[in-house]
C-alpha cells in the first residue's frame, strides 16, 4: 500500500444557514472557490495531475443534486479531464469523502485527489413532502435527531446543566481561537458576486454565558435548545491528497499523513452515541492508543449526544475540540468532517502533535472516525 499524505487542505468561512452570507451563494460555486482557493496553496502544482474531486454532501438535492463534486470540478476551471464523485454518509460525509480519496491513492487507482464537502443548509429541502422515508422500516429509525437526543438524555441521565456548560466551553473557545486569528490560516476567503468578502465565521457568540443559556426555550421539552445544539451552517472545506512518494517528486510538503478510518453503527434512535463504537475500532485497526491522540475534533451535534458518547467511550475533554466545536463554529453536514480535518491540520503544528482523530455521529445510527499522524 501506498502511503497517503495531504499537502494543502482550506475551508470557507462556516456562515450561518438561513440568512448568513451564503444564502445567495449556490453550493457548487462554494466548493469550487474553496477547491479554487487549496490549489492556490500549492501555486506551483499542475492542475493536470489531479484524477478526481470527491465531496460529501449529505442532502444531495435541488442545487446540491446533479453530482456537486464534477459541477464545483468544472466551476473551479479544473481540466475536463477531472471527474467528480458526490458521496452521502450524512454528517461523516466530508471524513468519508477523505478516507475514500486515501484508499484510492493507497491503492493506486489515483495520484492525486481533492476531497472534502459541501452543505448549503439554506438551499436543501429537509422538510420537503418530496423526500418520504421507507415505511418499511420501523417508524422509530426515522425519528427525528431532537427528540431521538432528548430520549438519550433521559436513558443517561444527562442534565439540562451539563448541556448548557458544554455548549458555553465550546464558545468561550471558538471566541479566543477567533480573536487569536487562529482560523484565518486555514479559511479561504470567499468574495460574493455582489462584492462582500466572508473570510469569518458566523457562529460564535463571544458574549454567551450560562445565565443567557438557561434562559432558552427547549423545543423537545427536555435539555436541547438553541444554544447548546449544534447550529444550521453554509459551507465548505477540502484537502488535496497524493502518496508520499509523489509529494517529494513533485517538490510538495505532507502536512499529515492518513493513517485510517472506521465506521460504526449502532441503533439509529442512538445514533449520538455511535462515536463511540467507532472509535475503538479506529485504534485496533491502527494499532494506535488513545493516549497517543493529541488532538481530537468531536463534532458537536447536540451537547447532550456529546456527553452521552462520552459515556460510553470517554475522552480527554482537554484534548477535545480546543478552538471550539460545532455548538460554536456552525455544522454544515456534509462539510462537516472536512472542516474537522482542515482545522485539525491547522492547530497541530502550533501544538507539537503527532497524532489527531476526527470523529462524529451521522443520521441512521451511523459513526466515523479517521485518524492522522503529522509529519
Amino acid at each position: 500500500m501506498n502511503s497517503v499524505v495531504i499537502v494543502a487542505a482550506g475551508r470557507s468561512a462556516i456562515a450561518k444557514s438561513p440568512k448568513g452570507s451564503f444564502r445567495d451563494l449556490r453550493p457548487d460555486d462554494l466548493a469550487a472557490a474553496v477547491l479554487r482557493g487549496v490549489l492556490e496553496r500549492v501555486p506551483q502544482f499542475s492542475l493536470a495531475l489531479i484524477d478526481d474531486v470527491i465531496l460529501g454532501c449529505a442532502t444531495p438535492e435541488l442545487e446540491q443534486g446533479m453530482d456537486v463534486a464534477r459541477v464545483a470540478a468544472l466551476r473551479a476551471g479544473l481540466p475536463e479531464s477531472v471527474a467528480g464523485l458526490t458521496l452521502n454518509r450524512f454528517c461523516a460525509s466530508g471524513l468519508e469523502a477523505i478516507a475514500t480519496a486515501a484508499a484510492k491513492l493507497a491503492t493506486g487507482q489515483a495520484s492525486f485527489i481533492l476531497a472534502g464537502g459541501v452543505e448549503s443548509m439554506t438551499r436543501a429541502p429537509f422538510m420537503s413532502e418530496s423526500l418520504r422515508p421507507n415505511e418499511s422500516l420501523p417508524a422509530e429509525t426515522w425519528l427525528g435527531m431532537g427528540e431521538a437526543v432528548e430520549r438519550v438524555a433521559v436513558e443517561e441521565g444527562i442534565t439540562r446543566a451539563q448541556c448548557d456548560s458544554l455548549a458555553l466551553q465550546s464558545q468561550q473557545r471558538a471566541a479566543a481561537a477567533q480573536a487569536a486569528g487562529k482560523f484565518d490560516t486555514e479559511i479561504i476567503p470567499i468574495t460574493l458576486p455582489d462584492g462582500p468578502l466572508v473570510n469569518r465565521d458566523e457562529g460564535i457568540r463571544a458574549e454567551t454565558t450560562l445565565e443567557g443559556l438557561a434562559g432558552l426555550k427547549t423545543p423537545f421539552g427536555g435539555v436541547i435548545t438553541a444554544g447548546n445544539a449544534s447550529q444550521r451552517s453554509d459551507g465548505a472545506a477540502a484537502v488535496l491528497l497524493t502518496t508520499e512518494a509523489l509529494a517529494r517528486e513533485h517538490g510538495l510538503t505532507p502536512l499529515a499523513r492518513f493513517v485510517g478510518y472506521a465506521t460504526a453503527a449502532v441503533d439509529p434512535v442512538h445514533f449520538g452515541i455511535a462515536p463511540a463504537a467507532a472509535i475503538p475500532k479506529l485504534l485496533e485497526r491502527t494499532g494506535i492508543t488513545l493516549d497517543q491522540i493529541d488532538l481530537i475534533e468531536f463534532n458537536e451535534a447536540f451537547a447532550a449526544q456529546a456527553l452521552a458518547s462520552q459515556r460510553h467511550f470517554p475522552l480527554d475533554w482537554n484534548k477535545v475540540n480546543v478552538n471550539g466545536g460545532a455548538i460554536a463554529l456552525g455544522h454544515p453536514l456534509g462539510a462537516t468532517g472536512a472542516r474537522q480535518t482542515v482545522t485539525l491540520l491547522h492547530e497541530a503544528p502550533r501544538r507539537g502533535a503527532r497524532y489527531g482523530m476526527v470523529t462524529m455521529c451521522a443520521a441512521l445510527g451511523m459513526g466515523a472516525a479517521g485518524l492522522f499522524e503529522f509529519l
